[in-house]
């Protein structure tokens, strides 16, 4: 029976059974760490940290390519007791980084030298951040910046203190804020605690049988809870083997190492696994299937919609099942998940071990069988608030303590959940939450636009682009070129809307509220007349 601790107890115990067994393997490099390693260095760096001011209850923000050092940080962080706060690395604009940094107090900041001229830039205006710590090189702009300082060497220089010689934190203590984008401005910072992701392993071990030969590949980013949870804590927390890839591309350099290192579990978006699929043809094909994939007992897809279509060409393909679940950071993530015995076609399957659901309609009122409605959830993997934000967290609840998800579902007689729709209006791109909102703000700031909307378009690869139809105010002479020009310098390029259009007016109903699923039946029926114009010239 696997029991619920503190992270940094759950790598020690790990350690302390499996010392010489393998941790973490770089795919990139080929470093590997066992878990004594892994846990000496995760004990200097807690020493480290103490050293520089860091105490329980602090922040640390974390903004870096997946990496042993990332573990590093972040287990040193959980082991006296602080707080992590994982930064997406693609964020680069001067506004959010300020607003998470400030909202958060972040003390310091763990970081690549290719990020850290972002945080050079924001630390004046971050009265809190006293340190900026970098894992390889310091570049010569800040060589005379004595706050900016290289991780390793001040590692290496840390010695032993009494008050970090055993983790300070209980399960009930805060492990990190994640900032998810806010529907209608600034991001809010979801907590999570040390029990909210025990939970979530022990409940994942439990439905995806996890064994002793399992081996798990992070592919996606560890900034983002999906990833953290099931292919870093979890398998650490079980003292299993992970395979740590850094950068998608190209892709050659993962896919031998699944094959060297026996990975079994793969943890992916709808996106990747339509890539991989696409590409299984002829020789690829038989690569695929006896190489990478010739030990992997299962792909879990999640963070994005799964269509049936790229479930039915993988699992054929590359002959592996596709287990499609979901989730939200707030919840450490994992809701539900469909297990290798039972399946259901368009489901996300039903709630996994501890977590209840809910369906209610917008009175509040349990909705029967096979309704639709809001999907709320409780749990120990529940979020305990939002950081510095009492309304959001009381808005985020109901009466009787469901988190409301925001998702619209419908849920059958065996309790296999449905997704609808989302309530809460946001685009994914590669898995990660793009909220229409938040880009239509800047977007309205552009002289010469009266009024703007942001739809979610398919791609065709299994994920979606982003798309703005904007209004320009009378007589105003903005060019595409200059408005693309304003994209570029204001919006990060994940959020970045990939194709635009002006036009005369914005399709709006009674109450004047943008009908933005004639937008979207609009873009999608563009999209296949420009495919099908292409396929015929290529044909002729």
């Amino acid at each position: 029976m696997i029991r619920r601790k503190d992270l940094y107890t759950s790598l020690s115990d790990s350690a302390y059974r499996f010392p010489q067994k393998i941790a973490l393997v770089e795919a990139a490099t080929g470093k590997k760490v066992t878990y004594l390693d892994l846990l000496m260095q995760v004990d200097r760096a807690a020493d480290m940290f103490w050293e520089h001011g860091i105490r329980k209850g602090d922040r640390v923000a974390i903004a870096h390519r997946n990496a042993i050092d990332v573990v590093v940080a972040n287990y040193g962080l959980y082991k006296i007791g602080a707080v992590a706060i994982p930064m997406n690395f693609m964020v680069t604009k001067q506004e959010e980084l300020l607003f998470i940094l400030n909202n958060s107090g972040a003390k310091a900041v763990v970081t690549q030298a290719e990020f850290i001229r972002h945080y050079l830039k924001a630390q004046p205006s971050l009265p809190d951040l006293k340190y900026i710590f970098s894992t390889d090189t310091i570049p010569e702009s800040a060589q005379d910046k004595p706050f900016v300082q290289k991780f390793w060497e001040q590692i290496e220089k840390s010695t032993y203190h009494d008050e970090t010689a055993g983790p300070c934190a209980r399960t009930e203590d805060d492990a990190f804020i994640l900032y998810t984008s806010g529907t209608t401005g600034q991001p809010k910072g979801a907590i999570l605690t040390h029990g909210n992701l025990a939970s979530n392993v022990i409940s994942c071990a439990q439905i995806f049988k996890i064994t002793d030969e399992d081996c798990f590949l992070c592919l996606l980013p560890m900034f983002h809870s999906f990833a953290w949870t099931t292919c870093v804590v979890i398998p650490l927390y079980l003292n299993l083997k992970v395979v740590i890839v850094a950068n998608i591309m190209p892709a050659k350099t993962w896919l031998s190492a699944m094959g060297s290192e026996n990975v079994t579990l793969i943890l992916a978006v709808p996106q990747i696994l339509a890539v991989l699929s696409k590409e299984a043809k002829g020789f690829k094909r038989l690569y695929l299937q006896f190489w990478p994939f010739k030990n992997v007992r299962f792909a879990v897809s999640g963070a994005a919609p799964l269509t049936q279509e790229i479930k039915d060409r993988f699992e054929k393909k590359i002959g592996v099942k596709i287990l499609e679940g979901y989730g939200l950071t707030e919840t450490s993530p994992v809701v539900s998940v469909n297990t290798e015995e039972l399946q259901k076609i368009k489901s996300v399957g039903p709630a996994i071990p501890s977590v209840s659901t809910i369906v209610l309609d917008d009175e509040g009122n349990e909705v029967p069988r096979n309704h639709e409605g809001e999907l709320c959830v409780k749990g120990p993997n529940v979020f305990r608030g939002y950081f510095g934000n009492p309304q959001a967290t009381r808005d985020a609840f109901t009466k009787d303590g469901w988190f409301k998800t925001g998702d619209i579902v419908s849920v059958d007689d065996d309790g296999f959940i449905f997704i609808k729709d989302r309530k809460k209006d946001m685009i994914i791109i590669k898995g990660l939450k793009v909220f229409s909102a938040q880009v239509e703000a800047v977007i309205a700031s552009c002289p010469g636009i009266e009024e703007c909307a942001i739809i979610g378009v398919p791609d065709g690869k299994g994920g979606e682009f982003v798309k703005c139809y904007a209004v320009k105010k009378e007589g105003a002479d903005l060019t595409d070129d200059q408005f693309r020009k304003f994209l570029k310098q204001n919006l990060d390029n994940y959020k970045r809307p990939r194709d635009f259009e002006f036009v005369e007016s914005l399709p709006k109903n009674s109450l004047n509220k943008v009908l933005k699923r004639k937008l979207r039946e609009d873009a999608v029926e563009k999209m296949k007349q420009r495919t099908d114009a292409e396929h015929a010239e290529a044909q002729a």
